[in-house]
């Protein structure tokens, strides 16, 4: 209980995007990195630890994960276009935030298991509730929604099972051209609490299989799933961040 009203006193207090924008607009001209680090996400090369107790965070700088430097690659060509954006496993929602301002034209859905959580507001920016462990809550509250995405960042529970079903049951709802992000893809295999009770293979060798053109089998992927994803990959291209692996996966474009 005293943990509890610790952590109310200092959580972090909610930003409304729309009015920082106006007071701070030059964040649009700034490259992902500095976004990444200026909003405290560990996307960057550095930031201070958020996954601690609120009561226990400190403003100690130590080493994120370095991914935005690979992401700029593939974001700065498209950075001003209208595009719809969804962050799976959005915490804080300080990636969000980056976002907002990188991708100053776009739509930016945030969901995660602890939507409550989420410490930021904007008219451009939608934060919901989603179970990525769960084939009926991806269903439900985002494959049933009717909308699709041009960029889908997956980085929530880093399970074995729930990274599998992620990538197949959305990459239908990824539009033609359009990016898939697995973070931290490397997780279950170097990590025995990420596989618990699941099969083998791991995401991580199921797409090796593919880029190695090798069949593959999952008992969390259906057949039509199977079919559509080899049917509509372009390129599967693996990352090795500071301390992880990520993956980014690009669809075919309509020809």
């Amino acid at each position: 209980m005293i943990k509890y009203f610790l952590n109310l006193f200092f959580f972090p207090k909610k930003t409304n995007l729309d009015n920082l924008y106006f007071k701070k607009k030059f964040l649009t001209d700034k490259n992902l990195n500095f976004l990444f680090e200026y909003f405290n996400s560990d996307k960057g090369e550095k930031y201070y630890d958020q996954y601690k107790q609120p009561y226990q965070q400190t403003k100690e700088i130590i080493t994120a994960h370095g991914y935005a430097k690979y992401y700029e690659k593939y974001f700065s060509d498209i950075k001003n276009k209208k595009l719809n954006i969804i962050e799976i496993g959005s915490f804080y929602g300080h990636a969000s935030a980056a976002l907002f301002f990188y991708f100053k034209n776009a739509f930016i859905c945030s969901a995660d298991i602890n939507p409550d959580m989420y410490i930021y507001t904007s008219k451009r920016i939608k934060n919901f509730f989603l179970n990525s462990s769960s084939e009926n809550s991806i269903k439900k509250n985002l494959i049933d929604k009717d909308i699709t995405f041009d960029i889908i960042i997956e980085d929530a529970s880093h399970m074995l099972k729930d990274q599998i079903i992620s990538l197949f049951m959305l990459f239908k709802i990824l539009n033609p051209g359009g990016y898939f992000i697995v973070e931290e893809i490397d997780f279950p295999e170097k990590r025995d609490d990420m596989r618990i009770n699941q099969d083998l293979p791991d995401l991580k060798t199921i797409l090796t299989k593919i880029n190695l053109n090798q069949d593959f089998k999952s008992r969390y992927i259906s057949e039509d799933e199977k079919k559509y994803f080899l049917s509509n990959f372009e390129k599967i291209t693996f990352y090795n961040g500071n301390f992880n692996e990520f993956v980014i996966i690009k669809k075919k474009s309509i020809s």
